[in-house]
């Protein structure tokens, strides 16, 4: 990309709809694009019920919601959502991403492209994503394995594909890119992150309550949903230094997770939220590989079960999560604790 293309790019669209974790693992990108186009616009499509994580970013100029999950509900809603993309689309954007990969963010894209200026739409390559058929809506595409790490697939995405070279270290010193409105009070509490979206992603509730009286810390466990809540309330219910977290929205959650000293949890979105936060946390892994979603520092650590992960083909039957010994992630608790 040559200096006089850099200068023309004004505005930037990054499409990335859902869910949690995957969007936290795309919000990365934005200080290193930021830093080599400090004033361009950048604006994110996002699924409605996510918006809460993109907000008070100081990089983000404008959050754009959907709503493709109505359509399951109800068909006449695509109209309702074809009709906003466009509207969106008189944004006028340079450069739109889809970092998402899948054909309804392609699409999506693809009706952001401008009928004034010539957009151009970036994205994967047919082969390195799960659905190929995403990268024909693309002008220009990348190419990254799709079973290489998701933080490394986002910045050659969303900075390669701008010419904008990320560095490791850059990775691993990276800036708290979460933020919350809600002001800082910083407390001694371990987070304790007891759901996930798959029952074999989830560590089980009685390994949780002996982390707990192990750790003989005070622990505050957050909550999405129903199954979620009735956990946190067990477990409150055996021990008088555990809490179940009130029910917040996602400014509350990043707030909770941004004032402790310890995230615990499986692969999940509030657990990655502590690396975006540069908070400590402990990610704990089972079916889900290691190595592909998430990126270790000196403060965010892994534990992974003994089985053996295919990216391309997760096992549904694989619940050696329930295996990992308590005492393991104990020690490296201390550890993150000292």
């Amino acid at each position: 990309m040559t200096q006089n293309i850099k200068n023309a790019i004004q505005k930037i669209c990054i499409v990335k709809l859902s869910a949690m974790g995957d969007i936290i693992h795309a919000m990365i990108a934005l200080q290193f694009i930021k830093k080599e186009y400090p004033e361009v616009i950048i604006d994110w499509i996002v699924e409605d019920g996510f918006k809460g994580v993109l907000e008070n970013n100081p990089h983000i100029n404008n959050i754009l919601p959907i709503n493709l999950k109505s359509i399951k509900k109800n068909k006449f809603e695509l109209l309702t959502q074809i009709k906003l993309l466009k509207e969106y689309s008189k944004n006028n954007y340079d450069i739109v991403i889809d970092a998402q990969g899948l054909i309804k963010s392609a699409i999506a894209a693809k009706l952001l492209k401008s009928t004034t200026i010539n957009t151009t739409v970036i994205g994967f390559d047919k082969n390195s994503t799960r659905e190929g058929l995403a990268s024909y809506f693309y002008d220009q595409k990348v190419s990254i394995g799709y079973e290489k790490n998701v933080i490394d697939r986002n910045i050659a995405v969303l900075c390669n594909s701008l010419d904008i070279d990320v560095a490791k270290d850059e990775l691993l010193l990276k800036e708290r890119f979460l933020f919350t409105q809600n002001k800082e009070n910083v407390n001694n509490n371990i987070i304790f992150v007891v759901g996930a979206s798959k029952e074999n992603k989830v560590y089980p509730k009685e390994s949780f309550l002996e982390l707990a009286h192990q750790l003989y810390e005070n622990v505050i466990v957050v909550w999405g949903n129903e199954e979620e809540r009735n956990t946190a309330l067990w477990l409150s219910s055996q021990s008088n230094f555990i809490k179940s977290a009130p029910k917040g929205n996602l400014d509350d959650l990043k707030h909770t997770i941004l004032n402790s000293k310890l995230v615990i949890g499986g692969d999940t979105g509030p657990t990655h939220m502590a690396w975006a936060l540069n908070i400590p946390s402990i990610t704990i892994f089972g079916n889900t590989p290691e190595y592909r979603n998430t990126y270790p520092t000196s403060i965010n650590k892994v534990i992974k079960s003994i089985s053996e992960v295919d990216p391309l083909k997760l096992d549904k039957n694989d619940f050696t999560i329930r295996d990992i010994k308590v005492s393991e992630i104990v020690e490296m608790a201390k550890v993150l604790l000292r």
